[in-house]
């Protein structure tokens, strides 16, 4: 294992690299170019056996890997904001087809006003479309995420594509010591892609076929067993990872000071990192305060949210997303796990970073002084309503 200095995208593209995907189709967007162009230098130089496709559009690069997973080949593509909008259509066939692609998406607003800096909204507003969605908190885990998503993805009572999600600039582009795995130690974590979901000229089969009103609903349910089935993936992922790497990570979610935590933040990728330091401040002042980061938004953890926050005395949930005319989305995701574990405690959604703004340290401590009242709210970080 050897030390790099890399960025988020680098990162990524490093664990990419040592999953081995037989298949590549790029094309590049804002912020999310480095890391197609990182593994063009590895396809170029040799360190990398696969077939990088530059295609015309992101619809075509999705649907590209799409028919390299349909004859069982590895396949991996990467895409941002109103890219990841114009692949849409492609999102549900992939899922539906069970093809478990894996593909980075760096979160980045949507226009208009048109912006090229990070929120959530782009992945958010995808949640729908039958993907994993996962999101990671720095660069050590972006590239480790990069290699458990393909070993995810293709488990056998999965087969389900991955959106692996990383903050647009504040973590694709910000540089820190990362911990790289040898070849060695990637080949001995993720076995060769099998898969009988594939066109076989030994055993033909039907792909990608219409299904009546009644048979579509099996499909469907199918489909939904395969997301349900990610929870045990994931813990033998992580099981298997850090016997071999020495990482552990927590599944679904990560719990941080909330085993008796009065108020608790609910959030997720980068911004997490912060609020960690600043419940730790707060715990040096006697608050009891808590972080509770969500590491999957699907499958949604609603069993892990219910049970880390049942004994708080109020809830926050910090995202940089809005479903217009509503609340946050992960806001209501959160609400729905409490509701079905019949806990009834105050909500507040704090909706902020919109377009690349930033959160401060200090409107994360107004948010902890606020969720002491103990009242329910949804607010816009920086704009006072009159």
């Amino acid at each position: 294992m050897a030390r790099q200095f890399l960025s988020g995208n680098e990162a990524f593209a490093y664990g990419v690299r040592l999953a081995r995907p037989q298949v590549i189709s790029a094309y590049p967007i804002t912020p999310q170019t480095i890391v197609v162009e990182k593994l063009s230098e590895f396809v170029e130089d040799g360190s990398l056996k696969s077939e990088f496709i530059h295609v015309e559009s992101e619809h075509s690069a999705l649907s590209c890997a799409m028919g390299a997973s349909s004859v069982g080949a590895r396949a991996f593509t990467a895409t941002s904001s109103q890219g990841l909008l114009y692949m849409a259509e492609c999102l549900p066939y992939a899922a539906g087809g069970r093809f478990p692609i894996v593909m980075m998406n760096a979160n980045r607003s949507t226009a208009l006003p048109w912006n090229i800096y990070g929120d959530q909204r782009d992945s958010l507003s995808q949640l729908d479309s039958g993907w994993i969605q996962a999101y990671a908190e720095n660069a050590q885990e972006a590239l480790d995420l990069a290699l458990m998503s393909f070993y995810i993805a293709e488990h056998k009572q999965v087969s389900t594509p991955f959106m692996a999600n990383l903050d647009g600039f504040v973590l694709t582009h910000t540089y820190e010591v990362v911990d790289v795995p040898t070849a060695e130690q990637a080949d001995e974590f993720l076995p060769p892609f099998e898969t009988e979901n594939k066109m076989s000229l030994t055993k033909p089969k039907n792909l990608g076929f219409s299904a009546g009103p009644d048979t579509n609903t099996f499909f469907k349910y199918k489909e939904h067993t395969g997301l349900l089935n990610v929870k045990k993936a994931v813990t033998e992922a992580e099981s298997r990872f850090e016997s071999i790497f020495g990482r552990h990570y927590s599944g679904l979610t990560e719990n941080y000071r909330t085993d008796d935590a009065d108020y608790i933040l609910i959030t997720l990728g980068s911004i997490s990192g912060l609020v960690r330091e600043i419940v730790d401040k707060l715990r040096e002042q006697g608050e009891k305060a808590g972080l509770l980061r969500i590491r999957y938004m699907r499958p949604f953890p609603n069993e892990e949210i219910a049970k880390a926050v049942k004994n708080a005395k109020a809830v926050g949930v910090l995202e940089k997303d809005i479903s217009f005319g509503n609340e946050g989305t992960v806001y209501t995701n959160v609400n729905s796990a409490l509701q079905k574990a019949g806990i009834s405690i105050p909500t507040s959604d704090y909706i902020g970073g919109l377009g690349g703004r930033n959160i401060s340290p200090g409107e994360i401590e107004n948010i902890f002084e606020e969720l002491k009242q103990e009242k329910s709210a949804v607010k816009f970080l920086g704009i006072e309503v009159r």
